[in-house]
């Protein structure tokens, strides 16, 4: 098997760096990303307190009853509870099964924002719903984002030193992009029951937009990532650290240089059947009217359109 490399890189070496520390941190960068896809980040500065008081609204809402819940249902891709059995992941090109849905329920939202065009804004920028039980959970998911997206073009940043391009040639085709925060329950053992064969608190996908934010917990039913070889492996865990992953179109971007790599999250374990975790996770997009060409790596792969390919996945994973 092997091993995944998914390096710890200080980003705080990024921000106030010198020339060479920066160009070593986006080295070791494409190195990773050409590797596993994934990279651990960091000093980042979003605050640990912030967090947990995103997990203890959120886990508000979860206890509720599902009646109150339901309220607040959408599809995937819309703004506000996606109920366990409304998502389906698959790698794409594959066909998710509805019979095996993911083994979790999601509390979701998007950037708020608007970019002036109303058609793009009706499409892309819908106003958020959050739930009357939990009314501190909007302000602090926007105090959230806001610090995420910031780490986001510093990323992006480095991306583009990685691949000698213009530094801010990524962030030029973002600033007015979508964003989804998703706040993931991954339910215990006890109460979803065993899990059917082949299916998982998220199956096996990669994701489809630009780069992945996430902030995990530790746990038997966690994160995995595929390897070269086709082989599993737990994504390594670093308290304090986020998770960030190459998605479809920033893969594409790279002719494939870099790797949009399946991962997955384990079903819910035997070994601790009170198991539940919480992730935050932030999905960060290109403007949607990007024309994705490849600036690197493979540079036949044809061009495709951010938005049309979001659409394409969005209805792929809706069960």
């Amino acid at each position: 098997m092997i091993t995944p490399d998914i390096p710890l890189l200080d980003i705080a070496a990024w921000r106030d760096g010198s020339e060479s520390q920066r160009e070593r941190l986006a080295a070791r960068m494409d190195q990773a990303l050409r590797q596993s896809g994934f990279l651990l980040i960091e000093n980042h500065g979003v605050p640990a307190s912030l967090r947990a008081r995103i997990r203890a609204e959120a886990s508000r809402f979860f206890a509720l009853p599902a009646g109150r819940k339901r309220a607040y249902a959408t599809p995937v891709a819309g703004r506000g509870w996606i109920p366990q059995g409304g998502e389906a992941n698959a790698f794409y090109g594959e066909v998710a099964d509805p019979a095996r849905a993911d083994m979790k329920e999601s509390l979701t939202n998007g950037r708020d924002f608007l970019t002036g065009d109303a058609e793009t804004d009706a499409a892309w920028f819908t106003p958020n719903v959050w739930p009357a039980e939990c009314p501190d959970l909007a302000a602090l998911a926007g105090e959230f984002t806001e610090q995420v997206r910031e780490l986001y073009y510093d990323l992006l940043r480095m991306s583009a030193v990685a691949l000698g391009l213009a530094e801010e040639f990524f962030v030029s085709h973002v600033r007015r992009g979508p964003q989804t925060f998703n706040i993931n329950r991954y339910p215990p053992l006890s109460d979803v029951g065993p899990a059917k064969e082949g299916q998982y608190r998220v199956a096996p996908h990669t994701d489809w937009g630009i780069l992945t934010i996430l902030d995990r917990q530790p746990g038997y039913g966690g994160l995995q990532v595929q390897s070269t070889d086709g082989s599993w492996a737990d994504a390594p865990f670093v308290p304090d650290a986020f998770t960030v992953n190459v998605a479809d179109l920033l893969a594409r971007w790279t002719g494939e240089r870099w790797r949009s790599t399946r991962h997955c999250v384990l079903p819910p374990p035997d070994q601790a059947p009170e198991e539940e975790l919480i992730s935050l996770i932030v999905f960060l997009e290109a403007e949607v009217d990007t024309v994705i060409k490849p600036v690197a790596g493979n540079r036949e792969l044809a061009p495709v359109v951010a938005g049309e390919w979001l659409r394409s996945r969005e209805a792929a994973a809706t069960v």
